[in-house]
């Protein structure tokens, strides 16, 4: 039998080298299975509008009557119109882009004051026994008030157009934002905090490197449901004093009773809606480094 055993004094052999793990190549057939999943439901939806508008079919019991709608090709035409011009010619011609951008800044600058309020405030609620006996009975005073609650006061004080509106999409995606933070700064495990101390962190060391990272799942979900409500707040704010935007689309088409320009409006808000969502998702992961913190 051969001895391997190396002479005393004579340098130990070197260690093979680590091989580098494959790179992860993009699971195709996931996303088209995920994609073939999310086709028959949308297809399902478009067939049960054609067919519930060509034969004037009402809905049961919430009384929908499906004749009055547009058809989805009457909806399509609308908004290739809408973001073109040259079929249609009307006041809502090539007017999609002015009223998107102008929207979009609005949703944008509301929901940026929210999250730089809500955000900080909820963490230090979630740590700090005072904070939140602060501002807990406050917000929850103020968090079941609808905004449409707050528009006489708002056109009061501060009156129609940009602020009032910026202000009531602030005010509507701040309490999911902070509910969010506060939930997720009081769920931080105690071990993270204590492990930080025994390296010696001092209290906004751990409340910076520890308490914040951990509570970003919770703090993502927050920034979610408060986006999606900045553009559901938007057509309320757009609907009075305001020339310019998605909002007063929506409402013009529905005083010159144009229901496929209502349709198109809501349609495009919804397609804003998911893309900024996206863009938020992504913007967090480049954040986070890519920790999987998030679907």
């Amino acid at each position: 039998m051969t001895n391997t055993t190396p002479a005393p004094g004579a340098a130990a052999p070197a260690a093979p080298p680590r091989r580098r793990p494959p790179a992860r190549r993009p699971n195709n057939r996931a996303a088209i299975k995920r994609f073939a999943l999310a086709l028959p439901v949308p297809v399902l939806f478009l067939v049960f509008w054609q067919l519930g508008q060509q034969f004037a079919w009402e809905v049961p019991f919430v009384g929908i009557r499906m004749g009055f709608l547009p058809t989805p090709g009457d909806v399509v035409t609308s908004l290739v119109d809408y973001a073109f011009g040259g079929i249609r010619d009307d006041a809502f011609s090539s007017d999609l882009w002015l009223n998107l951008g102008t929207s979009a800044l609005r949703v944008l600058v509301g929901f940026a004051i929210a999250a730089a309020i809500a955000i900080p405030l909820g963490i230090l609620m979630g740590r700090s026994y005072t904070m939140d006996g602060l501002f807990d009975p406050f917000i929850n005073l103020f968090r079941p008030i609808p905004a449409t609650a707050w528009v006489p006061l708002v056109g009061l004080l501060i009156g129609w157009g940009d602020q009032a509106t910026i202000f009531l999409i602030a005010l509507s995606a701040f309490f999911p934002i902070v509910l969010g933070a506060i939930s997720g700064s009081k769920e931080v495990p105690v071990r993270l905090v204590e492990a930080g101390q025994m390296l010696g962190a001092r209290r906004w060391e751990i409340l910076t490197q520890v308490v914040v990272p951990a509570s970003a799942p919770a703090v993502m979900n927050g920034l979610r449901v408060g986006l999606g409500i900045a553009w559901v707040v938007l057509v309320l704010g757009e609907s009075v004093g305001v020339n310019v935007g998605l909002g007063s689309s929506i409402i013009l088409a529905r005083d010159v009773v144009r229901t496929d320009m209502v349709v198109v409006g809501m349609v495009v808000i919804g397609a804003a809606g998911f893309l900024s969502d996206r863009l938020l998702v992504g913007a967090f992961r480049l954040f986070t480094r890519g920790r999987p913190l998030i679907k």
